[in-house]
């Protein structure tokens, strides 16, 4: 038995609504799906981040960033803090052969965002990086790493 207390402005009163058992476990059941189904989602999107950080365009546009001196001084690092991904982002996509991704990153004196631009080496099967761009929430844009024609 569920006892909900109603107060008004002219009279409080109590409302007595009886449940049936069938309804108490679909409530239940209904909390622990919903919690279930959080969990999963959680457990996917930390997964999904994982997979993004392993990847190997991923890690050379972090390495050209940490070999860039004027980069570095202005994020304010070390300490560089590599954000999650905005997964919802159009800007993150990738297939087989071309890789964009847009990676927020912080220091100790500012914040933004590194895109990276990387195509993937059909004979080679590697990934080449076409063009890393650190650009900061004051307008800033440095540029990290370029590919040449003789790279």
């Amino acid at each position: 038995m569920l006892v909900i207390f109603v107060q008004s402005f002219t009279e409080s009163y109590t409302l007595e609504v009886k449940m049936s058992r069938t309804t108490i476990l679909l409530q239940k059941m209904t909390i622990f799906m919903t919690l279930l189904t959080g969990g999963s989602c959680a457990t996917m999107y930390y997964l999904m981040q994982g997979n993004f950080a392993k990847a190997e365009h991923y890690r050379m546009a972090v390495e050209e960033l940490k070999k860039n001196a004027l980069a570095m001084a202005s994020l304010g690092s070390p300490p560089l803090k590599i954000h999650n991904l905005h997964l919802t982002d159009g800007h993150n996509r990738f297939d087989e052969s071309h890789a964009q991704l847009k990676i927020p990153v912080s220091g100790s004196k500012a914040r933004g965002f590194l895109y990276t631009n990387a195509r993937k080496d059909p004979v080679m099967k590697r990934w080449e990086l076409q063009q890393v761009v650190l650009s900061l929430k004051d307008g800033e844009s440095i540029e990290v790493h370029s590919r040449t024609d003789s790279e």
